[in-house]
């Protein structure tokens, strides 16, 4: 999840992000925050949700790369129905697409796994050359993999204005109007023929998969070709018991930060101490890599007024309403996970996969033996995307659950 595996990957990782941003160009990003462009037209409501209600065209990272690039600003709503500005990032390679039909379009989920939007992909995507895009920067190569696929990409900020970590409507919601809002725009062969898939990873697989079990109720006019996912959060509980204490501990705050700030009627916020509550003021709008680099080998505990928070009633209901698993996607999904997944316990995903099948859904499971998060990340990447080409493609799928 937060910089996807081992220290050593994420050191390695961070001198190239810090290398490359010596090499961008010096002209300032302003921050979302602080760029008109994202704030709410005053007439959103009148807008349909996936509606554009602006758009512009972007270097990506700010260079001079072969790829077409906008942002795009759309209506969405949030959790509750309320609406509110969405953002996405539109990519489409300089090639003509060669393959049957339109060219397909892939929502691309990058693990946004933040409290604020500094943190948000369209802010890095853009040229904002900041530690706060690593999961952004670390996400680009297989993005570079899709669009030498010939595919489009929307990525957006699903986690929306307020940056709403955990929060599965608001983000299935900031995902399936990104899509409706890159078909609207059509650009570069991208129309309503064209085949849709979506992807996502860790926090991004959070996303994708509340997407796809929104779709049937929110948005039947998008209609998924097939989705991919791994790395799969479920059990959040679980997730922050497995790295409280350790070299990832952030993480495990991140979640409890996220519950505290947007779901204040959970009263986790309450069961926070004095140093709890001054973490929630300084860091409630940081970003997970942030924490991870702050917080290594701190408790979770040494911010709670009570023992044991991670498993105090209040925060397991908190947790247990952004689980995945209430219904299934109803399209072809592809899902994978490291049974030794040392961020993402790999017991709540092997649940996740057995509550999908028991409610009917048409999935190709991989129990990766590949030692952990990162690896997993890279190396079952090409699976997804063979699954996901083959869907575009119009191959047929099998019914039903099947291990590969």
């Amino acid at each position: 999840m937060i910089l996807r595996g081992s220290r050593a990957v994420g050191v390695g990782l961070l001198a190239v992000v810090v290398t490359l941003s010596m090499a961008a160009p010096s002209a300032a990003i302003p921050r979302p925050d602080d760029d008109p462009f994202y704030a709410a037209p005053a007439d959103l409501a009148d807008y349909p949700a996936g509606a554009i209600t602006r758009s512009r065209p972007i270097a990506l990272l700010g260079l001079p790369l072969p790829v077409s690039a906008w942002q795009v600003q759309y209506r969405t709503n949030d959790a509750g129905g309320t609406p509110m500005p969405g953002m996405a990032t539109v990519l489409v390679p300089q090639l003509p697409w060669l393959g049957p039909g339109d060219r397909p379009l892939l929502s691309y989920q990058v693990p946004e796994d933040s409290l604020g939007t500094q943190c948000a992909p369209s802010y890095a995507l853009r040229g904002g050359w900041e530690l706060s895009g690593i999961t952004t920067f670390i996400d680009t190569p297989f993005m570079a993999d899709a669009l030498r696929r010939g595919w489009a990409l929307v990525v957006s900020d699903y986690q929306g204005p307020g940056s709403r970590f955990i929060d599965g409507v608001n983000s299935g919601h900031g995902v399936l109007d990104g899509i409706r809002a890159a078909r609207a725009f059509a650009p570069g062969g991208v129309g309503p023929a064209s085949p849709v898939g979506a992807y996502g990873y860790s926090g991004g697989a959070f996303a994708t998969l509340w997407a796809a079990q929104l779709q049937p109720g929110y948005a039947p006019d998008v209609r998924f070709a097939g989705i991919a996912s791994g790395g799969v959060p479920a059990d959040w509980p679980a997730i922050a018991r497995g790295v409280d204490g350790g070299v990832q501990a952030g993480l495990a705050l991140l979640i409890v930060l996220s519950i505290a700030r947007d779901h204040p009627d959970s009263g986790v916020a309450d069961l926070l101490n004095e140093r709890g509550r001054t973490m929630l003021a300084e860091d409630g709008s940081a970003c997970g890599s942030d924490l991870v680099l702050e917080y290594t080998g701190t408790r979770v505990d040494d911010f709670s007024i009570e023992p044991n928070l991670l498993s105090h009633p209040a925060f397991r209901a908190a947790t247990d309403a952004q689980e995945l698993g209430a219904s299934a996607p109803q399209v072809p999904a592809y899902l994978y996970h490291s049974t030794t997944d040392d961020v993402i316990p790999f017991a709540g995903f092997a649940a996740l996969v057995e509550r999908y099948c028991a409610l009917g859904a048409d999935i190709t499971f991989t129990y990766s033996t590949l030692p952990g998060h990162n690896p997993t990340a890279i190396v079952e990447w090409f699976g997804a995307m063979n699954y996901l080409g083959d869907r575009f493609a119009g191959v047929p799928v099998a019914a039903g659950c099947h291990a590969r």
